[in-house]
């Protein structure tokens, strides 16, 4: 499926859902997590936690609260803190089952980071390939505009030059 890549804090964006960088446990601590729990105006953290755990790939559902979105969809791309860390299939799951999940919901927007990187572990471009990878593979039903974020300019650079690519490629 087509996709856009954007540049800013995924926790001031607008879209029927924001994906969030999880862990297996759901706990939302720093980076993209932090960001949205400490936008969303209500109990999100708690919400999460109380959906936990789920398996490495998969997600859970949460009101948005007061972020400009109807959902936030908790993909796990990483284990536990401390437990280990992400993987490009990790990665990969996840992404594909927020975009399913989002699909579910009735979702015409998703807006998700770059999934394993960070304190996750992967490194950003691989975590960025596998992203877009994984969206360019998505056969869409309600979704039309999914967005691919970035916080900084140096990794918003990567992650352009990496959608680039991965739409470039003959599949």
């Amino acid at each position: 499926m087509e996709f856009d890549v954007t540049r800013g804090d995924i926790a001031e964006q607008r879209a029927d859902a924001l994906a969030n960088a999880a862990g297996t446990s759901l706990r939302m601590g720093s980076g993209v997590a932090g960001a949205l729990r400490r936008n969303a105006g209500g109990p999100i953290n708690e919400a999460a936690v109380s959906k936990g755990p789920v398996e490495l790939g998969g997600v859970a559902v949460t009101d948005a609260y007061e972020l400009d979105a109807d959902h936030v969809i908790h993909a796990a791309a990483m284990p536990h803190y401390g437990d280990g860390l992400a993987t490009e299939e990790s990665v990969r799951e996840a992404t594909r089952n927020a975009l399913a999940t989002a699909e579910e919901l009735g979702c015409e927007s998703l807006v998700i980071p770059v999934l394993g990187t960070g304190a996750a572990g992967l490194g950003f471009e691989a975590g960025a390939e596998t992203v877009c990878e994984a969206i360019e593979a998505h056969d869409p039903t309600t979704l039309t505009d999914v967005r691919v974020i970035a916080y900084s300019s140096e990794e918003f650079e990567t992650l352009d030059a990496v959608a680039e690519r991965v739409r470039s490629t003959e599949r």
